[in-house]
């Protein structure tokens, strides 16, 4: 298992991390928490070659997707950087790539009532809505508790302190993230404890991917 203690924060620059092999040819991970070898709960960044694929398989608990680079594609059509995707419980697919691309992939992380199959462009401008002082958001998912967004960090931009009942995770795409403990450039990923206080702030213009209210939690059901 790896990072599968949810009560300790973790902070993780994925620039720093060696690509591993997966079982499929051509297809490479970065795992950031895993809680066995290839089943159940697990995170990752992941890397396919130009050409790759992988064979078809099953989500029994849904596999959730934000395409970092490139171009990802399975049956269903062909998903630029950028794009939101949640494939619900039960579902299956063959994913590939013809021209390569990078991803953050989600695994065995859904409530098993959650069923809503996703495809979201967050390039797109239509959607976005402001938020709490000059922040800007682009809500992607919302599910018992559980709500995932895009969100714009103005430069100079500070936050009162947060804290997220069932935690938190954080991706930072652009930019750099800041709080009193530390500063997080591109492609980091932190994962904040159930009620985690911290100050968050931006001192240059900052796009990060969050998800909140998810993590499990003793005593939270």
């Amino acid at each position: 298992m790896l990072n599968m203690q949810f009560d300790q924060r973790v902070i993780i620059d994925t620039s720093d991390m060696d690509w591993q092999p997966s079982p499929s040819g051509g297809v490479f991970r970065k795992p950031l928490a895993k809680e066995g070898a290839e089943r159940g709960h697990a995170t990752s960044i992941v890397k396919y070659a130009p050409k790759s694929s992988f064979s078809r398989h099953e989500h029994p608990l849904g596999e959730e997707i934000l395409v970092l680079e490139g171009i990802f594609s399975d049956e269903t059509g062909d998903y630029p950087a950028g794009t939101y995707i949640r494939n619900p419980p039960g579902s299956s697919h063959a994913p590939y790539s013809e021209v390569g691309c990078t991803l953050l992939v989600k695994l065995h992380q859904f409530s098993a009532n959650d069923r809503n199959q996703v495809r979201i462009n967050t390039r797109s401008e239509e959607d976005w809505i402001e938020g709490q002082g000059r922040l800007l958001m682009l809500p992607l998912h919302e599910f018992n508790g559980e709500q995932v967004a895009m969100i714009r960090w103005p430069a100079g931009q500070h936050f009162f302190n947060i804290s997220h009942f069932c935690g938190e995770e954080v991706y930072v795409l652009e930019g750099e993230y800041r709080d009193e403990f530390g500063r997080y450039g591109q492609g980091t990923w932190i994962r904040n404890p159930h009620m985690f206080e911290y100050n968050p702030y931006a001192e240059e213009d900052t796009l990060l991917w969050v998800k909140v209210g998810h993590l499990p939690y003793p005593g939270v059901s």
